[in-house]
């Protein structure tokens, strides 16, 4: 080894603290790496990457690195680019990764997703291998679901869900193509469905067996056009490699070396393509926290994470517990959600202690959010480093209300704004019609329902329940909208008996307009699950009430786990500030009238959570 390659790895080393060290010494074979949030993981990665080129061990060019978003796979080549920029001439020739690149060539690095880094194979082999042209990715899923429900004789999107067949995607329509989805990744032909759907207890919206039959004739359908989706991306991928030694050979020989990030995330249908990748070798470093095992719900499993060891008996294994993103305060917060042997060590100075805050209710709640934002601002805090996390996302309106009407700017990330949602627009329409419908009838007026019943019994006909249904995450969100709708209605006759549906609808017509206000630099609202991978100075989590954390079709012990980590998630993208937030009643005035039904216990979690100084 040259005094110019000793003095380039010797300087990648000397920036990673003796964990992060340990990951880039592991050159080679199969290494576990359990990161908690902020430890740095991907600095690790990369790092190790860089190290093992500039010893010659690796060559960058036979290097796959694969994420689950575009964003991730972008930082990732950003990182590894001004790696080999700024390793200069010291690592330039040095050993197996010197040519091409400057430095010691990190910028060779493939970082992509599953899916473009098999598009790209399968459109290469596709000709070679199976003939012809390759087959087009599917513009929309749930164009396609709607005509195979009408080729099974069935009707996806019509009253139960507002969309009457016609333009739109309705909440049952888009609950299919979700279910469909978590099938595929499954590896659950449509034959096979309504068993698997029993096991997984999983209640898609129109019927296990009805989703079977739309799922066969979309597969149908997209084999007579020539089409694949995202799934079938993986499946063919994979099949090509498995049956084609050829093709497999050629894939081996250019790459040779795997990361694989957020490795909890990962689902069978993806397991399945990088077995296929990897064959019988063994150079796999992967990168996980079980902690933040957040989307079971769409196939993933933390099992290929936690059984790693299982799988390759010689692993190394290292855990990264070094929190460089928030304060020991914030640290703290998140390791007693997480009750974990291998606890978060902040490195970071201290900082604000957390504050937890009762208000009486939601409209209270979101009111105090805002006053807590300005004050933020006021005292320096950028809006574009302000985030309101919440559970589901139809939760975001009464911020998107209290905001505007607070003069702060904010963004929705991650979902549409309430008021530009399918559901809500159509909600809108047909409340509209029935206020022009009770005015226009005296009797109706006169002898009229209260506000709450009129607004509930057309909500009722596109679908709202007294209880969310067991479907997927469309129509679970489906439900939100309309509920939330509905509780609007409560605080509205709580706070003016006398209220009509006229009166209802044209306060969500001037809500909706407040809520199209241009935001472009502001504060931003999303969903837990929306906000994993990203980070904020503050962190604001209203609404920490039994039924919404955790959520109220969480009923098993290992979906109240998932709600506990999805707590931990949001926690931990905090750096400084963090604020949580309940209210025991949803409209004005009910706690304190202490009407039945009207009080709602705090989370569980908070419980276990000691806010210290």
């Amino acid at each position: 080894m040259t005094d110019a390659v000793l003095d380039t790895s010797e300087m990648l080393l000397a920036a990673l603290d003796p964990e992060q060290r340990e990951v880039a010494l592991a050159t080679r074979g199969a290494v576990c790496v359990l990161a908690g949030a902020g430890t740095g993981k991907t600095r690790a990665i990369t790092y190790r990457i860089a190290y093992a080129a500039a010893v010659g061990t690796v060559n960058p060019a036979h290097v796959l690195a694969l994420t689950f978003t575009v964003r991730a796979a972008g930082e990732l080549r950003g990182r590894l680019r001004q790696l080999s920029a700024g390793s200069g001439a010291a690592g330039s020739g040095s050993g197996a990764g010197g040519s091409g690149s400057g430095g010691f060539g990190t910028g060779l690095v493939r970082a992509s997703t599953f899916h473009a880094a098999a598009l790209r194979q399968l459109n290469y082999f596709w000709p070679r291998v199976v003939g012809g042209r390759p087959p087009q990715v599917v513009d929309s899923k749930a164009s396609l679901v709607r005509e195979a429900a009408k080729r099974a004789g069935l009707r996806l999107g019509s009253a139960a869900d507002g969309s009457g067949g016609g333009s739109g995607v309705g909440g049952v329509l888009a609950d299919a193509a979700a279910e469909i989805e978590w099938a595929k990744v499954g590896q659950v032909r449509p034959d096979g469905y309504v068993s698997a759907a029993a096991a997984a207890g999983r209640s898609p919206v129109a019927g296990a067996d009805q989703l079977a039959s739309v799922y066969a004739a979309y597969e149908e359908l997209r084999r007579e056009r020539h089409l694949i989706d995202f799934e079938s991306i993986l499946e063919l991928t994979a099949a090509i490699l498995i049956d084609n030694r050829a093709a497999a050979d050629q894939v081996r020989d250019t790459f040779r070396y795997f990361v694989v990030d957020e490795y909890q995330d990962v689902n069978p249908l993806q397991k399945l393509l990088l077995d296929a990748w990897l064959g019988d070798r063994d150079d796999l470093c992967v990168v996980g926290d079980p902690h933040q095992v957040i989307y079971s719900f769409t196939g993933a499993t933390p099992s290929y994470l936690t059984g790693f060891t299982a799988e390759f008996p010689g692993a190394t294994v290292v855990r990264l517990v070094r929190d460089y993103r928030s304060t020991p305060q914030v640290v703290a917060v998140a390791n007693q959600l997480a009750r974990t042997a291998a606890p978060l060590v902040a490195q970071r100075p201290p900082g604000p202690r957390p504050l937890l805050t009762e208000y009486p209710d939601d409209t209270s709640e979101a009111a105090g959010l805002a006053v807590q934002v300005q004050a933020l601002i006021a005292a320096g805090v950028p809006a574009r480093e302000i985030a309101v996390l919440v559970r589901v996302n139809a939760d975001t309106e009464r911020f998107e209300l209290a905001l505007a009407e607070a003069s702060v700017p904010y963004v929705v990330r991650g979902a549409e704004r309430f008021y530009e949602r399918p559901v809500v627009r159509q909600a809108l329409v047909l409340l509209r019609g029935a206020a022009r419908g009770e005015a226009a009838s005296a009797e109706v007026t006169d002898t009229g329902d209260p506000l709450p019943s009129s607004v509930r019994h057309v909500l009722t006909g596109m679908g709202l329940t007294t209880a969310p249904s067991g479907g997927g995450a469309a129509a679970r969100e489906r439900w939100e909208s309309l509920s939330a709708i509905a509780q609007l209605a409560d605080a509205m006759h709580a706070a003016r008996p006398e209220a009509t549906l006229t009166d209802f609808s044209a306060e969500l017509t001037q809500r909706a307009e407040l809520g199209h206000a241009p935001a472009v630099d502001g504060v931003t609202l999303a969903s837990m699950h929306a906000a994993k991978g990203l980070e904020w100075d503050a962190v604001l989590l209203p609404g920490l009430v039994e039924g919404l954390m955790p959520i109220v079709h969480a009923r098993t012990a290992d979906a109240i786990e998932e709600e506990r980590r999805l707590l931990y998630v949001a926690v931990t993208r905090a750096r400084e500030h963090l604020y949580l937030s309940w209210a025991p009643a949803r409209t004005p005035g009910a706690s304190s009238g202490r009407t039945r039904g009207a009080s709602r216990p705090r989370s569980r979690f908070l419980d276990e959570i000691r806010l210290g100084r």
